[in-house]
């Protein structure tokens, strides 16, 4: 029961967010729902055993989120989530009841690149275990996805043609996590 209404609870936090980022962009409250469909929810809880030479290895390399929405709860007592800022990797430390909130490749596609996909990692630590808890927000595998029609006005064309989130999905993990972002394959 706990498990289910966690997940009930975070997909409401993440279709309020997605209503927020409708917002910000001057689109309805309800742009963003209506256009990932109904959208699937997935959760991955992960274990990251000590590692005695963390150098030679990484938890999960270095990636974007192929889905819309990533609500990440991490591990209190040890940090091992990393983002890519100006080239270089920078710790992201857990911070007492707060979620970190990834925007995915879905996201930076319908804001015609206004809001960008992050680029992410885990590490592992040399002596303590690590766990963290994804929950993927994810359109349905027809949903349409295209710049927005108002973020493509005023001289600055649409960065990325339409496509399908199933073909996305497709692509993305037909090639090797950290090679260039595959939103570059969608490009106009």
């Amino acid at each position: 029961q706990i498990v289910s209404d966690y997940c009930v609870q975070v997909r409401e936090l993440g279709y309020r967010l997605q209503e927020l980022i409708s917002e910000s962009l001057g689109l309805e409250k309800d742009y963003i729902k209506k256009v990932l469909g109904e959208q699937g929810q997935h959760m991955a809880v992960n274990y990251y055993p000590p590692c005695p030479q963390p150098e030679l290895t990484y938890g999960l390399p270095g990636h974007t989120d192929p889905n819309a929405l990533t609500i990440l709860l991490q591990d209190l007592q040890v940090a091992g989530l990393q983002v890519l800022k100006d080239g270089k990797w920078l710790a992201v430390n857990p911070q007492p009841n707060a979620f970190v909130i990834n925007i995915g490749d879905q996201l930076q596609a319908l804001s015609n690149g206004t809001y960008k996909s992050v680029w992410h990692r885990a590490i592992v630590n040399t002596d303590k275990p690590r766990m963290s808890v994804a929950s993927f927000l994810c359109p349905y595998d027809h949903a349409l996805i295209s710049p927005a029609k108002p973020l493509t006005q005023h001289g600055c064309g649409a960065v990325y043609r339409d496509f399908t989130y199933a073909e996305y999905y497709s692509k993305f993990w037909g090639r090797n996590l950290d090679q260039e972002h595959c939103l570059e394959l969608f490009k106009n």
